[in-house]
């Protein structure tokens, strides 16, 4: 059972923040904090999460967040349930514009901006939620144990036809079949 923490005295006020120098910070959740992560995220255990980094003013009224997440993941193998550790290390960047256009109104389809680091300026900027947000987006999808046997390949077809398969789907399979059925006729030749 997850215990839910309040994470928000990590929030800073944008009034706050300086604008000649960049705000500096660093987040190093303890053992209570990393496994009230864990179970938010899903994951068996976080030994390690680090974050730290840096805020700072870009133009007059827009701001910039970079930071380097470290941390340490446990979690289950998809194929054997063996515990997997997975070591990640990234570079983070948000910028906060305070001229964000929110064009999109409700039930209106919209397209994903280019630039997937921008978001609007806020009155607060969270580094905690941003390492959360980060980390997550890092954690594997499908762990997998090195000691996991290989996938199987699946293979389906209608009864009465040749059944396709991983190795016909590749771009040049043909052609090197091909190659090889002329270079060992050529041979005998």
């Amino acid at each position: 059972m997850s215990q839910k923490m309040d994470f928000s005295r990590h929030a800073l006020a944008v009034s706050g923040l300086p604008q000649n120098r960049p705000h500096t910070f660093s987040l190093t959740p303890n053992e209570p904090e990393r496994r009230a992560l864990a179970g938010e995220l899903d994951v068996t255990a976080l030994r390690k999460l680090r974050f730290e980094g840096e805020i700072r003013s870009q133009g007059k009224r827009d701001f910039v967040l970079t930071g380097r997440l470290g941390a340490t993941v446990v979690q289950p193998c998809v194929q054997t349930l063996e515990p997997v550790t997975t070591r990640i290390d990234a570079e983070i960047v948000r910028r906060y514009l305070s001229d964000w256009d929110e064009v999109a109104q409700e039930g209106a389809e919209t397209e994903m901006p280019e630039d997937d680091t921008s978001e609007p300026l806020g009155s607060h900027i969270d580094p905690h939620a941003v390492m959360v947000e980060a980390l997550a987006l890092h954690i594997p999808d499908y762990p997998r144990a090195e000691d996991a046997p290989p996938l199987g390949e699946m293979v389906v077809t209608e009864p009465g036809k040749a059944p396709l398969r991983d190795e016909d789907t590749k771009p040049f399979a043909a052609l090197a079949a091909l190659k090889a059925k002329t270079e060992g006729g050529s041979r005998e030749n």
